[in-house]
């Protein structure tokens, strides 16, 4: 797809679309270029669509609504809605009259529609799409004349393609998506990129005594993999990286000896939203050349069945020197960080930790579909998170981390145990959990990211991934940046 910024319509236009906010739709500018005196209804309404043919020319105009002030942060999907719904329509191209909004906006223009090219079914060999949509002649033309709209149009693209490639990462299926087959795609990433990777195998997990992440995926015929990756401009001097960002991923959680039901275990291969979070934010932030020292851990394995496979009652050990008592295979996810956020701390110490996992069903069952559930001590980090995702429509709310839940991670026999037993508190003592391995980092934020990684849309019959956390994380970074 190709953006193109000019300040008049051409005469040549056969699609043009006009958004308008709520009570803000001009109706004598709609008049004068359609040719049309008696108007439909149309008032603006988030996502309302209408469509106009001009009587006399070959022009189509569809009429979008982009909502009131309650709408801002989510109008990129009014423009993803509008080009998913119609783009069959679309010939070579759409022309956008973006010049009576805000400069801004421009930005949710271009992000949406090129969020709209997502093609879920990669590996069909049939019913490929025909639209010309899809193609990179087609041509995105833009109306505006303000200095700022190219830039804000190319941010908008690299930041939905960053986003796409995450969605393709969450959506592949189990058997291809490997941990191996992650790493790889990082590795690519960023030798593309310019950012840095390196890759710790069976090997080297030995070695460094990343105990836990081996036990999680000692039941698999996949060998886990730390995924190590740190960005950092040439020209900042900062050794102590600003940031650092650790992503669970486990690439298909069957729940090991504790199965999970079958009923919906194939959507299990989402259960690495994290790392696909954490590759894409640094992927995004070398991009956008954000001048920010970020680094980047992803524990990956596979939890599976197995004569191997960890059992419940099973004592480990983990790369912090501390046991862990098993109580429940299907609570793995926060075995693996556990090491990777130790691993974090030791390796790197990084000014604020910010972890991220599709982690428990609690989580969902407390806040639904629509917010992350956010852990921290740090009132400013939590501050910061809640005013961005709230902006840009990636939304968290803060759940308490109380010294009251300690004794539910208590274990006899080892340091801690993984799991509660509880049939209540989950997504809190999953948190607690992963505490007991940053004590000594009071800025650290965990989001449990279960309920809004991975779901249903508009764009697909089946649940499918939503890239979620890495515009959270790159605006963080954006925040903080030197």
């Amino acid at each position: 797809m190709k953006i193109n910024i000019i300040p008049t319509l051409p005469e040549s236009t056969q699609i043009l679309i006009f958004p308008f906010f709520k009570d803000e739709v001009d109706t004598e500018k709609i008049r004068e270029v359609s040719g049309i005196q008696y108007l439909p209804p149309f008032h603006g309404d988030f996502k309302e669509i209408a469509s106009l043919n001009h009587p006399e020319k070959p022009l189509r105009i569809f009429l979008l609504g982009l909502g009131d002030e309650k709408d801002l942060p989510q109008l990129q999907f009014a423009f993803r809605s509008l080009a998913f719904r119609n783009h069959k329509h679309w010939d070579k191209g759409v022309v956008v009259d973006m010049s009576h909004l805000p400069v801004k906006a421009i930005f949710s223009l271009t992000m949406g529609t090129y969020l709209a090219t997502y093609q879920i079914g990669s590996l069909k060999t049939t019913d490929k799409p025909e639209s010309n949509f899809f193609d990179e002649s087609f041509e995105l033309t833009v109306l505006h004349s303000n200095h700022k709209a190219e830039a804000l149009a190319e941010e908008g693209k690299i930041t939905a393609q960053a986003m796409m490639n995450m969605m393709h990462l969450v959506d592949s299926p189990a058997n291809i998506k490997t941990p191996e087959w992650i790493a790889n795609y990082a590795l690519e990433s960023a030798k593309k990129y310019d950012y840095h990777a390196e890759i710790l195998h069976k090997e080297d997990l030995e070695k460094e005594g990343l105990t836990a992440l081996l036990a999680v995926g000692q039941g698999s015929i996949y060998p886990s993999v730390m995924i190590k990756l740190e960005y950092k401009p040439e020209n900042l001097d900062s050794n102590r990286p600003q940031i650092g960002l650790v992503g669970k991923g486990i690439t298909f959680d069957t729940g090991g000896i504790s199965i999970k039901p079958s009923s919906n275990m194939h959507y299990m291969k989402s259960d690495m939203g994290g790392a696909a979070a954490v590759i894409g934010a640094i992927e995004l932030a070398a991009r956008l050349q954000l001048n920010v020292h970020v680094v980047g851990l992803v524990p990956s394995a596979e939890n599976a069945v197995d004569a191997n496979s960890v059992k419940p009652g099973d004592v480990i050990n983990s790369y912090s020197g501390k046991t862990i008592e098993i109580i429940d295979t299907d609570a793995e996810g926060r075995l693996i960080l556990a090491d990777a956020l130790a691993y974090m701390c030791k390796n790197y110490n990084p000014e604020v930790i910010i972890d991220l996992a599709t982690l428990t069903g609690s989580s969902v069952r407390t806040l639904g579909y629509t917010a992350a559930a956010l852990f921290s001590h740090d009132n400013n980090l939590v501050k910061s998170l809640s005013e961005i995702g709230y902006r840009i429509h990636e939304r968290v709310w803060q759940l308490p981390l109380w010294n009251d839940y300690d004794s539910d991670i208590q274990s006899d026999i080892a340091d801690v145990r993984n799991f509660s037993g509880k049939p209540l508190a989950g997504a809190i003592t999953a948190a607690k959990f992963l505490e007991y391995f940053v004590k000594d980092s009071a800025h650290w934020a965990h989001l449990d990211i279960a309920g809004v990684a991975f779901g249903d849309s508009e764009y697909t019959k089946m649940k499918s991934a939503s890239a979620y956390g890495v515009r959270l994380l790159v605006e963080y970074m954006k925040k903080i940046a030197l």
